[in-house]
């Protein structure tokens, strides 16, 4: 069985057709989704649709760019909305100073309501992190003094002395289509020499479709590919990583059981 840890099945592209979309994950062999919230707006329909499909999770959390338009998202909030059995992680939040859609104090204050968030429910924390890597390490680092909480970075793009400071810290690395392209040397020589027990494999639908699918969009089914290749990179059965990637993601996500 293959999960995919991070998609956005209610995002354009997949919801007009999101039935279909989930058909064709189950025949792809893809046993769990976790469909991830990026704005308040949006948490009543991702939570929805986790509802009423057995295979799919959500969480809730503020994307980084989206911090400007949520200063009200505090922790209290998250906690509130996280209370529900469907509910099994928080975010996704972090830093993206690429595009800083939002001003990056307004994001680093939100990224630590999030991990208080994550420090009060138990629940596994969602990083997003564009172009901010020290700043983003040194709040995990300054939260984690404060308390213990678990995470994953996802959609890593980060350097490897960036993988292995977050896993220094306890979090998992996930890994989505990018590793596909051939402009991802540097990705793919840190996913080859990940741990097994540190790693996540996810689409981030309806965004960067793996090949063989580039210039389409993206959709849980399409973490078989992703899968494949990087068994392939890591020398590897796609049996042997499908095996470890759902394991970890039940160890992380311990409220799906």
């Amino acid at each position: 069985m293959l999960i995919d840890s991070h998609c956005h099945l209610n995002y354009k592209g997949l919801i007009e057709d999101q039935v279909n979309v989930l058909e064709r994950s189950r025949a792809a062999g893809v046993g769990l989704m976790l469909n991830i919230a990026t704005r308040e707006s949006e948490w009543d329909a991702v939570l929805d649709t986790a509802i009423r499909e057995p295979d799919v999770w959500a969480t809730v959390g503020i994307h980084p760019h989206e911090a400007d338009e949520h200063p009200h998202v505090d922790t209290a909030k998250l906690v509130e909305r996280a209370a529900h059995p469907r509910v099994v992680g928080i975010g996704e939040t972090g830093l993206d100073y690429y595009y800083d859609h939002s001003d990056r104090e307004r994001q680093q204050r939100s990224f630590r309501a999030h991990i208080a968030a994550c420090r009060q429910t138990g629940l596994p924390l969602i990083v997003h992190t564009r172009d901010a890597e020290d700043d983003t390490l040194a709040i995990m680092r300054e939260e984690m003094e404060q308390g213990a909480y678990s995470g994953v970075i996802h959609c890593f793009t980060a350097s490897g002395a960036f993988a292995d400071a977050a896993m220094a810290l306890g979090f998992y690395i996930s890994i989505s289509g990018i590793v596909t392209f051939k402009s991802a040397k540097d990705l793919q020589e840190t996913a080859a020499r990940l741990p097994l027990d540190r790693l996540l494999i996810e689409t981030d639908s309806p965004f960067l479709a793996p090949v063989p699918h580039r210039g389409k969009p993206c959709e849980p089914a399409y973490v078989a590919d992703t899968a494949r290749f990087l068994a392939t990179l890591r020398g590897e059965s796609v049996e042997q990583l499908a095996a470890a990637t759902s394991a970890n993601f039940h160890t992380l996500f311990s409220k799906v059981a």
